[in-house]
């Protein structure tokens, strides 16, 4: 049986994993990056690097951005494009200069309650009742608990409100942009990660010009996490999830937002020797109790297969 947004598949939960794995560093390859580059650099570095990273691998698979046919295609590129690409990484950018690194983390927990809302309207086939709800809600208060209060608590820098509105709005283009991939027309994935990706580009890169002037070297530490922030989570991570949305829907694929903070508190424990609170164990048993729910039809089909 195909995947399914009622029956992902153990690719599909194995790719948001990793994804969540992948995107959990995104927050702090980026605030590394705002140390050596303004924001409009680092989102039109971001983008652009990835978008040529995508262009040669899906030249070389077959999968170039000329097998993209048709008017219709190209405007849901540029949908993709202008939101969940161009706004959505100046958006994070800004924000993240006035913002903790946990306020962005918390944010992007709320893609999955947004995404509910336009899936119903316009993605009636992903099924979204009372179980998903109830375990979206479960998951949003589990993050809630998991970052603790340090996430909502104020720097006291100039424009910090400005910047908390900026890492809400990026989880609403994020949202946009899931139900945009998913009602695009067929096309090759690589092909439309490639274009997407172009369009903010072209967007972004003239403000940059304009507002930053010329970019500094990539040969520096900043350098070096803007790379890292475009070519994984921003190239590997863009063709993961077109993958993903389009088998397995885009409510699924919102799942990844409740999985980040969940890596982030393994990477601290792993890599920094970071102690888990109570509070920690308390909201990471939360955030999977309400990926439990939410998905408990797939799971059980999944463990009696």
């Amino acid at each position: 049986m195909p995947p399914s947004p009622q029956n992902p598949g153990l690719v599909n939960w194995i790719s948001i994993i990793a994804l969540g794995a992948i995107w959990g560093g995104a927050f702090l390859s980026t605030k590394l990056a705002l140390d050596g580059f303004g924001p409009w650099w680092v989102a039109s570095g971001r983008v652009g690097i990835a978008a040529l990273a995508i262009t040669i691998l899906g030249a070389m698979t077959g999968q170039g951005m000329h097998q993209i046919k048709g008017l219709r295609s190209w405007l849901f590129i540029c949908a993709f494009g202008m939101t969940s690409v161009a706004a959505g990484m100046a958006l994070l950018a800004f924000g993240q200069q006035y913002v903790p690194s946990a306020f962005a983390g918390i944010s992007m927990g709320a893609v999955p309650l947004l995404i509910l809302p336009l899936a119903a309207i316009f993605s009636k086939e992903e099924g979204i009742g009372p179980r998903r709800i109830a375990g979206f809600i479960v998951g949003f208060i589990g993050l809630a608990v998991l970052m603790g209060p340090k996430a909502l608590s104020s720097t006291g820098r100039d424009l910090e409100t400005w910047g908390q509105l900026a890492c809400v709005g990026t989880a609403a283009t994020y949202a946009v942009g899931s139900i945009i991939t998913r009602r695009s027309p067929p096309m090759p994935q690589l092909a439309f990660a490639a274009a997407t990706l172009w369009v903010g580009t072209v967007l972004l890169v003239p403000i940059a010009i304009t507002l930053e002037g010329a970019p500094a070297s990539l040969a520096s530490p900043a350098g070096y996490a803007l790379l890292y922030a475009a070519l994984i989570p921003t190239a590997v991570g863009a063709v993961m999830r077109v993958r993903i949305i389009k088998s397995a829907g885009s409510v699924f694929m919102s799942l990844t937002s409740y999985m980040v903070p969940v890596w982030s508190v393994i990477f601290g424990v792993l890599l920094l020797g970071e102690t888990i609170t109570l509070s920690m164990y308390s909201g990471m048993g939360l955030v999977l109790g309400g990926i439990a729910i939410s998905q408990s039809s797939a799971l059980l089909d999944f463990w009696r297969k």
